[in-house]
C-alpha cells in the first residue's frame, strides 16, 4: 500500500534518492506531526524494498530489514544502508509494535547518478500565434506549476521565444526558457505541400526563417529575431528556391509509392536543419484529429519506420484518448517491432491560464546532469525522459520501465516538494513582467532553493 501522500508534508526524509550498492546515511525527522521522535529513545526502522513482494507471502525474499536505531539528540532518526537494487524502497518507523509512518526512498543504478529530474514543456503557443496570453505570461504561469524549462513554440516564428527569453535575461532565476517554433513551410500548390507538424526546441537558428515567409514579413532579417547566435544562421531563401530544393531532394530519394514525396522530404530537411541547429527536432501529434487524422497512417508508419526525427510527442496537447491513446499504443507497439526513438510529452497549450482544461495536460521529465539547453537536447536524445500524461489527477507515465518507476516516485514524493518553490518564483517573474521592479529583490532573495532542494534529496 502507498503511504499517505500527508506524510510527505508532516515527516522529512533526506536524501529521497541514493545511489545503488553505496553506503548512505538517511535522516528522518518530524516537521510539527503528531508523533515526535523522542531523544534519546529506541525505535525500529523496518527497511522494505517495493519489488520483492510482502513478507508474510514471501519470507524467503529480501524483502525486510530491521535494525534498531536510537534517536539523536536533535529528535532525528538516522540509518546507515546499502541500498542493494535500483526501486522504491519503504522505510517504516516502529514504537514497540506500533508503526508510526512510512517514508518513501528511492535507490538508482549508477548511469542515473548525477542526473537530476527536470520537468517542463517543449511545444506551446502564444498570442504571437493562435494562443491566448503573452509570451511573457505565458513563461510565467508555467514556472508558476512548476516547470523547469520551457519553449514558447509558436506557428512559423521564432522570434516570440527569443522575445521572452530576453525579458526574463539577467532576472536571478533557475528557470530556462529556450528558443522554439512549430515549424510550417511556405506551400504554392497541390505539389508544394507539407502539413506534419514539426517542432524545433531549443535550435540555436529559426527553420521558418530560412525561407522568406511569415516570420521575415513579420520581423525583417535582422537576426536579433533569427537566431541566438547571430552569424550562425544560414541565407534565406525565396519561396520558389526552397520549393526546388526539396524537389531535388525528393528526386534523390528512395520513397516508396503512397508516400507523398515533397511531404516527405521536406520533413527530412526540416529536421536536419534542426540538427544543424543544435536543436531538437520533434514529430509532433500526427494522431491528432483536424476533421479527420492529422497524418495519413501510412504516412505516420513510414516516418516511424525511417525515423528523420529526434523525438516523437507521443503525449500531446488533447484530452480526447483518440490523442494520446493511439499515440501511445503505436510506441509501445514500435517498441515490439525493434523501433526505439526518445519520446516527449508537451501541453501544445494554447492558454496558460487555470481555467483552460488542456493548459497542463502533459509535461516532459528529463533526467539531466543540468538543466541547460544542450544537455536537455543529449539528455533526451540518449533517452533519458518520460512523458507525463496529467489529463486526470491520476496522472499517467510514458516511457521505459525503469524510468517510468522512478518517474512515478518523484511525481509522488519529490515534485510537490519542487512545485511549492517554483510557484513563488512564477509570480514574482510575472510581477516582474508587467512592471513591478520590487519583484527583483524577491527573485534575488529567493535564487538558488532549487538547487539546494537537489542537494539535499538527492545524494549525488
Amino acid at each position: 500500500m502507498i503511504s499517505d501522500k500527508t506524510e510527505m508534508y508532516v515527516f522529512d526524509v533526506y536524501p529521497k534518492v541514493f545511489a545503488v550498492g553505496k553506503k548512505s546515511a538517511v535522516t528522518m525527522e518530524s516537521l510539527g506531526a503528531r508523533v515526535r521522535f523522542e531523544p534519546g529513545h529506541s525505535y525500529k526502522v523496518e527497511v522494505c524494498p517495493y519489488l520483492e513482494g510482502r513478507y508474510p507471502d514471501y519470507p524467503d525474499r529480501p524483502n525486510r530489514q530491521l535494525f534498531d536505531v536510537v534517536c539523536s539528540d536533535d529528535g532525528r532518526i538516522r540509518l546507515e544502508y546499502t541500498f542493494p537494487a535500483e526501486e522504491e524502497y519503504y522505510l517504516r518507523v516502529f514504537d514497540g509494535e506500533n508503526r508510526l509512518v512510512q517514508l518513501n526512498v528511492y535507490a538508482v543504478e549508477s548511469d542515473l547518478v548525477g542526473r537530476y529530474p527536470f520537468r517542463g514543456d517543449l511545444h506551446m503557443h502564444t498570442n504571437c500565434s493562435d494562443g491566448n496570453e503573452s509570451p511573457q505570461v505565458v513563461a510565467a504561469n508555467y514556472r508558476k506549476i512548476g516547470y523547469d524549462f520551457l519553449a514558447i513554440t509558436d506557428h512559423r516564428r521564432m522570434w516570440p521565444s527569443l522575445e521572452v527569453m530576453e525579458t526574463y535575461a539577467g532576472l536571478p532565476t533557475e528557470y530556462l526558457l529556450v528558443p522554439g517554433e512549430e515549424v510550417h513551410m511556405p506551400k504554392d500548390s497541390l505539389l508544394h505541400r507539407n502539413d506534419v507538424h514539426i517542432v524545433n526546441f531549443g535550435g540555436e537558428y529559426s527553420v521558418n526563417a530560412l525561407v522568406d515567409s511569415v516570420a521575415i514579413q513579420e520581423k525583417g532579417r535582422d537576426p536579433r529575431f533569427r537566431t541566438i547566435r547571430p552569424g550562425f544562421e544560414p541565407p534565406i531563401l525565396s519561396v520558389e528556391q526552397f520549393h526546388k530544393e526539396i524537389d531535388e531532394k525528393a528526386a534523390s530519394m528512395d520513397i516508396p509509392e503512397g508516400i507523398e514525396r515533397f511531404a516527405y522530404a521536406c520533413c527530412c530537411w526540416i529536421f536536419d536543419k534542426i540538427r544543424d541547429a543544435g536543436g531538437l527536432g520533434i514529430f509532433a501529434h500526427p494522431y491528432w484529429t483536424s476533421d479527420v487524422q492529422q497524418v495519413p497512417e501510412t504516412f505516420v508508419e513510414y516516418m516511424m519506420k525511417t525515423r528523420p526525427f529526434d523525438a516523437f510527442e507521443v503525449l500531446g496537447g488533447e484530452n480526447y484518448f483518440e490523442h494520446n491513446g493511439f499515440q501511445t499504443i503505436r510506441y509501445y507497439e514500435d517498441r515490439a517491432k525493434g523501433r526505439k526513438y526518445p519520446i516527449v510529452g508537451s501541453t501544445d497549450s494554447h492558454s496558460s491560464l487555470p481555467m483552460n482544461r488542456n493548459g497542463a495536460i502533459c509535461s516532459t521529465i528529463v533526467f539531466s546532469p543540468e538543466n541547460e539547453r544542450k544537455a536537455l537536447i543529449s539528455s533526451i536524445k540518449d533517452f533519458y525522459s518520460v512523458a507525463v500524461d496529467t489529463i486526470s489527477a491520476e496522472w499517467r507515465i510514458v516511457g521505459d520501465m525503469r524510468l517510468v518507476r522512478y518517474a512515478a516516485f518523484l511525481q509522488r514524493w519529490f515534485f510537490p516538494l519542487h512545485d511549492e518553490l517554483t510557484f513563488e518564483e512564477g509570480r514574482a517573474m510575472l510581477s516582474y513582467a508587467r512592471g513591478n521592479a520590487e519583484e527583483l529583490g524577491v527573485l534575488k532573495a529567493i535564487n538558488g532553493r532549487m538547487r539546494r532542494q537537489r542537494e539535499k534529496y538527492f545524494d549525488f
